[in-house]
């Protein structure tokens, strides 16, 4: 999107906008998961979290806390902020630390007020991370953390150096590992995860669609000419 002139106007309020709706669309969901359909839900949840706490073992709970560590708050925003500076460092330009601010205070609100709107209780299991809120089940800060350095990183590499996005494409393992890693530790129910998943991919995609820049493409080579025509641009009147 075109940025200059009018285009902040517009740009501020495709992303109030879209933030509004999915806002809105997260809170639904919470209550339909804790009120309307709280019954069926936990019909789901609750076996898929009591498999995996009967699948504990000493070295998968020390994996586990890996998983959970990249999604803390702290980590995740530090590692997206010095993403997006070094970025605009790089290419000299402020889009890259407009886009992550924006993507950080955006995944907060969506936290703060789904959990406050929507007080889900923690899984019916041993939870293995202590000192966790017992009704903030519902989403997951964690795996929604994750989910945005991942894809932060991502658009950020396809915007500026797009050549090297194979390479950086397995960090959306990251927020994979992070929502099985809260499964593991009973933290969260399987809703919360996928849930946080989804909010945060489609508010980061928007964000990136709207701040950065169309992908850098490669510049093909001007094809060599052919022989007549070499002979006959020499050729003077």
């Amino acid at each position: 999107m075109d940025l200059g002139g009018k285009g902040w106007l517009r740009a501020a309020g495709v992303l109030v906008g879209v933030w509004a709706v999915l806002l809105g669309l997260v809170v639904g969901a919470g209550w339909l998961i804790t009120h309307t359909g709280r019954a069926e839900v936990n019909g789901f949840d609750d076996p898929i979290s009591r498999w995996f706490a009967d699948s504990r073992d000493p070295t998968l709970g020390h994996v586990a806390d890996v998983g959970t560590y990249l999604g803390e708050t702290v980590v995740g925003v530090t590692l997206v902020v010095l993403t997006g500076l070094g970025f605009a460092l790089w290419r000299r330009t402020w889009r890259p630390l407009v886009f992550v601010v924006l993507v950080e205070a955006g995944i907060g609100g969506f936290y703060a007020i789904a959990t406050a709107a929507d007080p889900r209780q923690r899984p019916p299991v041993r939870i293995l991370d202590p000192g966790l809120v017992p009704d903030a089940s519902f989403p997951s800060g964690h795996t929604a953390t994750a989910t945005a350095l991942a894809l932060c990183v991502l658009l950020l590499t396809r915007a500026y150096a797009a050549r090297a996005v194979r390479w950086v494409t397995p960090v959306l393992l990251v927020p994979v590992f992070t929502a099985v890693a809260r499964l593991y530790q009973g933290a969260h129910h399987l809703t919360d995860v996928l849930t946080s998943m989804a909010y945060a991919s489609v508010w980061v995609i928007t964000v990136a669609a709207v701040v950065l820049p169309a992908a850098e493409r490669r510049v093909s080579p001007r094809p060599r000419a052919q022989e007549g025509d070499r002979d006959a641009a020499t050729v003077t009147p």
